[in-house]
């Protein structure tokens, strides 16, 4: 019964691969090989998730991945459901991802895992840059932490317990 619950809920998110490596465990009776998929899911309207899976067919993986990401869902702050409302910096490992809000009509200016994240974030003008290392998977996770530590000034106010102009 929950499980088919659940099932609407996830046609209505969009999912895009970040990555798939062929794997390698060398044993003594040779290579065994598995697959690894890291996933991205989003609804394109704030809600955005990032997910791995390991399997030793890639369908399986990919499956997997998105079980992850579906558990790891994250609300984003968008200003007018198009930007951020200010620089932020995320890190993962040694990837280290730039957002800078744009004003409209920018588009998304963001290179692979990181676009991959922004669009199914929902962000559309935007500026990205990856500083550090290039990897795939910790470049979408910084993207993503950079994404969870935005604020809108009325999430500020709320915290501080004031009014919006009184910032």
């Amino acid at each position: 019964m929950a499980r088919q619950d659940m099932d609407p809920k996830k046609k209505l998110l969009l999912e895009k691969v970040i990555d798939i490596k062929r794997v390698t465990k060398v044993t003594k009776g040779g290579r065994n090989f598995r697959f690894s998929a890291a996933m991205a899911v989003g609804d394109g309207k704030g809600l955005v998730g990032i997910g791995n899976g390991k399997a030793n067919e890639v369908t399986e993986a990919i499956k997997k991945g998105l079980q992850s990401a579906n558990k790891n869902l994250v609300r984003v702050s968008l200003v007018d459901n198009r930007t951020i409302p200010h620089e932020a910096t995320g890190v993962c490992g040694r990837a280290k991802v730039l957002l800078k809000p744009a004003p409209k009509g920018t588009g998304v200016v963001a290179g692979g895992a990181a676009r991959a994240v922004l669009e199914l974030a929902g962000v559309k003008d935007i500026v990205a840059k990856s500083l550090g290392s290039n990897t795939k998977v910790n470049v979408a996770k910084a993207t993503l932490e950079a994404l969870k530590s935005v604020r809108t000034a009325e999430q500020i106010a709320e915290l501080r317990g004031k009014k919006v102009e009184e910032l």
